[in-house]
């Protein structure tokens, strides 16, 4: 790995540490959660906060900064499907009261194992219940979720599952996919294709339930 790509790898694990979950860091806990030698990565958290794209809060502690804005603007900006998908999750989490979110397929990148789902956008409109486990991840498991296996069959890409070819097929001829006790004990989930005028990609949008029975 060049120093380059070695130090654009250590700056986007920083970043990527960050999430719904943990909006803010101690550099000691940080170090010890990136198995990165205090020193070395305070240097990088200075750099970061330099470029605007960490904040310093206090004494030792940092959160996401005001430049990421500009680039997921940016980004939504870039992807004319984002708001009618984006209306769409809002109005099946009005309807069902449940959690609704929008999922993409990512292809990866040679650093990466393979495939992603990654969940763009979520809304808790008017939902009811308690919160499922795993809501706010960013990386979705294919194999245990609806938008997973949905994004996965249109693709026609394999999963480690039995009959998985059949299943697949099942699903592109439903135009949706279901699952049950499987991403967490007690949910189920239901994901369907959101399809712009002329689009050749899907987006799936997902609402998880209490299962039934």
């Amino acid at each position: 790995m060049s120093r380059t790509l070695q130090t654009v790898t250590g700056a986007v694990r920083i970043l990527e540490a960050f999430d719904a979950d943990r909006t803010e860091w101690r550099l000691s806990e940080l170090a010890a959660f990136l198995d990165l030698p205090t020193s070395t990565l305070h240097e990088q958290l200075e750099t970061l906060t330099a470029t605007g794209l960490l904040h310093k809060l206090g004494r030792g502690r940092y959160g996401l900064g005001w430049r990421l804005l500009k680039l997921s603007s940016a980004l939504y900006s870039s992807l004319p499907w984002y708001g009618p998908a984006h209306d769409a999750m809002n109005a099946l989490a009005r309807g069902t009261r449940r959690l609704a979110f929008v999922a993409v397929l990512d292809r990866g990148t040679p650093l990466q194992a393979g495939p992603q789902v990654l969940c763009i956008a979520r809304s808790v409109q008017g939902r009811e219940g308690e919160a499922v486990e795993g809501e706010t991840r960013f990386e979705l498991p294919a194999r245990d979720t609806a938008s997973g296996r949905l994004l996965f069959a249109l693709h026609g890409l394999a999963l480690p599952l039995p009959g998985w070819p059949d299943q697949a097929a099942a699903i592109r001829a439903a135009g949706l996919a279901v699952t049950q006790d499987e991403w967490s004990p007690g949910t189920s989930s239901l994901a369907a294709p959101v399809r712009g005028r002329g689009a050749k990609c899907c987006v799936p949008w997902a609402s998880a339930c209490p299962a039934a029975g």
